[in-house]
């Protein structure tokens, strides 16, 4: 167990660092998004530069205080969180939001790790290019714990995730020193792949200060279309259809139930509904990105509702009409985690199987849950890439508080089923704290032996965000 912020420790840094690096706890650096989750941080740092940061692990290192890295607090797994550690040094990188440089011609950006992802996309549209990561979190999630965690979000079908849109990275490791691999080279073959290693790791190997990310090139012509189905399957039968019809510039596919519609009304959330008539059980949303004459995108949408509809595929379409109405589009999808979260799940999962077993792992697992009790399920995500989240929630009056101690059995039951069909416990948000459990029941025995070498090897004071990622 690291040790804790000391007054000792506190004024040695104070000896170290201006005072403009030092932040009053507030209660947001030690708690996550859903309130379920608290920490209490010893100390809150928020270094100006890769210099600074470099001091401050250094002087933990020496003293063997562990440090949880912050980034925009978003992490839904307790990553930036640590209830167990008593006063750890919080590491902020809110203050190195710099976007350093933009090079179209490159098609890069170079960006502090503080950066918002909203900034970050905003200022390669100023460049007239585009930042392809896109998530509900983008007005306040920062581009180094996106990449610590290898976000994904709503484009991967298409651009990737975090780990496929970056070049380069900065950092600063366990030791203090510095790993300088700011780079726009698309090849470099020079032995190991550092960078690939502390993307993805949630800041326990190291700590992210700035980073090189691709750029492409931004469409000229983009339209969403709500479809109809009746089934996962239907939606799978579509997926491959579309892709059929439409190929690379399919950039969103996304699975709606009509469980998280319901919740939303249920909730009062006020965002205009596509069918107004009834709510589907089930829906698609299809978004389409093409370089050329505007109208080309609906026009593509509106060809596959006339196929899929000849397939029997479909029951009802609406194509955007406009740009803004396709941003309506996807401002209903990205409210369903508020509709979630007014109605409180039992248990929340991130999780990824084979696309083609999606249809098979939605109409099984409410079986299989059946049996532990009555429940409310909203499955919901990234149909293109087989990445749903998978929410339990108490019956309709009922509070999940009712529930909790059947928690442990409902995660168990989803995981095994996901492990089952040879899926993934956490496909976007990592593993945090809140899995640790899980990664060494479902995880590969090979891996956690050379995670957990690497850990030693890079961290031999266990002091970056100790008690995250990889038990020791």
């Amino acid at each position: 167990m690291p040790n804790p912020v000391t007054p000792e420790f506190e004024a040695h840094l104070r000896s170290l660092l201006p005072a403009a690096a030092f932040r009053d706890p507030a209660s947001r650096y030690g708690e996550e998004p859903r309130g379920q989750s608290f920490g209490t941080p010893g100390l809150v740092l928020a270094p100006a530069s890769t210099c600074e940061v470099s001091t401050i692990i250094r002087a933990a290192g020496q003293a063997g205080v562990g440090v949880i890295p912050y980034s925009g607090g978003t992490g839904l797994v307790s990553g930036q969180v640590a209830p167990e550690l008593s006063a750890p040094l919080v590491l902020s990188l809110e203050r190195m939001s710099q976007i350093r440089s933009v090079d179209p011609a490159g098609a890069v950006i170079e960006v502090g790790a503080g950066a918002i992802l909203a900034d970050v996309q905003g200022a390669a549209e100023a460049a007239g290019m585009l930042f392809p990561l896109s998530l509900a979190s983008q007005g306040s999630a920062r581009i180094g714990g996106l990449l610590a965690t290898n976000a994904g979000g709503v484009n991967v079908i298409r651009y990737g995730n975090a780990r496929d849109l970056c070049l380069g990275l900065e950092a600063v490791l366990p030791d203090g020193r510095v790993y300088d691999g700011l780079t726009g080279l698309r090849k470099n073959n020079l032995g190991y792949d550092l960078r690939n290693l502390l993307i993805g790791a949630e800041g326990s190997l190291g700590v992210i200060t700035a980073a090189t990310l691709k750029l492409m090139a931004r469409p000229t012509d983009q339209a969403a279309a709500f479809f109809v189905v009746d089934s996962p399957a239907a939606a799978l039968d579509l997926l491959a259809l579309a892709r059929g019809r439409v190929g690379e510039v399919l950039s969103g596919f996304e699975l709606i139930s009509g469980t998280g519609l319901d919740f939303m009304a249920e909730t009062g959330i006020d965002i205009r509904q596509p069918f107004a008539d009834a709510r589907p059980d089930w829906m698609c949303l299809v978004d389409l990105g093409l370089m050329g004459t505007p109208g080309g995108a609906e026009e593509a949408l509106a060809g596959l509702f006339e196929a899929a509809l000849e397939a029997k595929l479909v029951s009802d379409g609406v194509v955007s009409q406009s740009e803004s109405q396709r941003h309506a589009f996807w401002a209903l999808r990205e409210m369903i985690p508020e509709g979630n979260r007014r109605i409180g799940s039992i248990s929340s999962h991130d999780i990824a199987v084979p696309v083609t077993r999606v249809p098979d792992f939605i109409e099984e697992a409410p079986r299989r849950l059946a049996r532990i009790g009555t429940f409310r399920i909203n499955s919901f995500g990234h149909m293109g890439d087989g990445n749903l989240h998978y929410n339990v929630f108490p019956p309709k009056g009922r509070s999940r508080d009712e529930f909790a101690n059947l928690k442990g059995e409902i995660r168990a039951c989803v995981y095994d089923l996901v492990d089952e069909m040879g899926g993934s416990i956490s496909a976007e948000h990592g593993v945090g704290r809140i899995k640790l459990a899980e990664q060494e029941r479902y995880g590969d025995p090979g891996l956690l032996a050379a995670m957990r070498a690497i850990k030693r090897a890079l961290d031999p004071g266990g002091v970056m965000n100790p008690g995250a990622v990889i038990i020791p």
